[in-house]
């Protein structure tokens, strides 16, 4: 039996569970540093704040991570300008998105995303063409007008296009006007 440990198996899987907890902490460690760069590193008087600090928590993010986040954040350390920006986009058979990116290049960020979504029949949409179909309530974007899809081609295009774009770091969240 050459080759195979239980060891082996074992750190195979860590490894795995170990990328997948990294994207996640570098995923909110952004939201915390967007929080804290609006209007500081108080808890009492950032909502927002304590709302990102609430979901680290909830995803067991060391507090060192958090600090350093908040204080990159408020600009206590130097070097580091994260951007909170909002793309508009078209999926497959003409799905709105709502594309909220938290990233320190925000051209890298445009061109991984134009990428992802020409890979999967989309397209960025001029500002404003696509917010419009969309009303903000707290911190989501709520579809006016939403749209059933019942092609299974359609369907599993979106969900890939979802999935890709989910496995960019500076992609935070996806809103569409799916139903």
């Amino acid at each position: 039996m050459s080759g195979h440990s239980h060891w082996s198996s074992i750190k195979h899987k860590k490894g795995a569970t170990d990328v997948k907890r990294g994207k996640i902490f570098s995923k909110i460690s952004r939201l915390i540093s967007i929080a804290a760069r609006e209007k500081g590193g108080d808890l009492e008087s950032n909502p927002r704040l304590r709302v990102a600090i609430n979901k680290a928590k909830e995803a067991n993010m060391p507090k060192d991570n958090i600090e350093r986040a908040i204080k990159k954040g408020s600009g206590q350390i130097e070097g580091v300008k994260m951007e909170e920006i909002f793309y508009e986009a078209y999926g497959p058979s003409g799905i709105a998105l709502i594309i909220e990116v938290i990233t320190d290049n925000k051209n890298r960020a445009l061109s991984e995303i134009k990428h992802t979504l020409s890979r999967f029949d989309g397209k960025m949409a001029e500002t404003g063409s696509v917010k419009y179909l969309f009303d903000k309530e707290a911190e989501k974007w709520i579809p006016k007008y939403p749209i059933e899809i019942t092609d299974e081609k359609t369907k599993s295009q979106l969900e890939k296009l979802f999935d890709a774009l989910d496995e960019n770091d500076d992609v935070q969240e996806i809103y569409s006007n799916l139903k």
